[in-house]
């Protein structure tokens, strides 16, 4: 399917973990991107300098990883744990080295290509991913940059349902390549990139979509408020021996 590969270009994007196997063999980096809330957890808890483990699976077999790992183990939003995949219950947790970090959807688009470096992008540290993309030398056609909004499950299903808000998280990734000076963005990558900058309020869009009502609907609007702040956190998490680090220039 070497259509599908959008060979040629820098810069791709691709939806979801069938799109991270398609573009991930060839990609220099995989950028993973899972606003509400998977890389938002990620980003809050590296920046204070947790270790995220990602795992795919939310059962017993979570617990075994993570006494395995000599780690923490975040729990699902509403059971009640110091650690979830929340970022507001991150924030307010006790430090921890090392989080296991259950997703079945960013955690998995994180383990879909072996051997290609992971990084987890969101709205809060998309600066600093592009610059230290950008620092890799990474962005041209024969080493592209593959960007992959996670998107949503419907409820009940394997059904991925492209999500707003990681069409504008990929978006600013590609736009601020873009501003970057790198110069070969496939037109899905260029199309992302338009739309973030044609948005002048993407927080706003976030907060009212359909991903952004459901969390506030079960109480955790707290998460959507920490998602959109562009900007606030400064690290790099780069998947290194099985965890997300901080890999920011020191």
């Amino acid at each position: 399917m070497q259509w599908a590969q959008q060979r040629g270009f820098g810069i791709r994007v691709e939806w979801g973990q069938a799109g991270a196997r398609m573009l991930g063999p060839e990609a220099a980096c995989l950028v993973v991107i899972d606003v509400l809330s998977f890389t938002t957890s990620v980003s809050v808890a590296t920046d204070a300098g947790t270790a995220v483990f990602p795992y795919r699976w939310r059962d017993d077999s979570a617990r075994v990883f993570a006494e395995e790992n000599a780690a923490e183990l975040a729990v699902g939003r509403r059971e009640g744990g110091p650690w979830s995949l929340s970022p507001a219950a991150i924030r307010r947790a006790p430090f921890t080295e090392r989080l296991v970090l259950p997703s079945p959807n960013g955690s998995t688009i994180a383990a879909a290509v072996e051997g290609t470096p992971v990084v987890a992008a969101c709205l809060r540290n998309v600066s600093a991913v592009a610059d230290w993309l950008v620092a890799q030398q990474w962005g041209t056609a024969d080493r592209p940059i593959a960007i992959i909004p996670a998107g949503e499950h419907w409820p009940g299903t394997d059904t991925v349902r492209p999500a707003l808000e990681d069409w504008l998280g990929a978006g600013a990734l590609a736009a601020a390549l873009i501003e970057r000076g790198l110069t070969t963005p496939s037109p899905e990558a260029r199309t992302a990139a338009t739309t973030f900058e044609a948005t002048r309020d993407s927080g706003a869009l976030i907060t009212d979509c359909a991903s952004g009502r459901e969390l506030a609907a079960i109480g955790f609007a707290d998460d959507v408020a920490i998602a959109i702040e562009r900007d606030a956190d400064a690290t790099v998490p780069v998947l290194t021996d099985n965890a997300f680090v901080d890999r920011r220039p020191r």
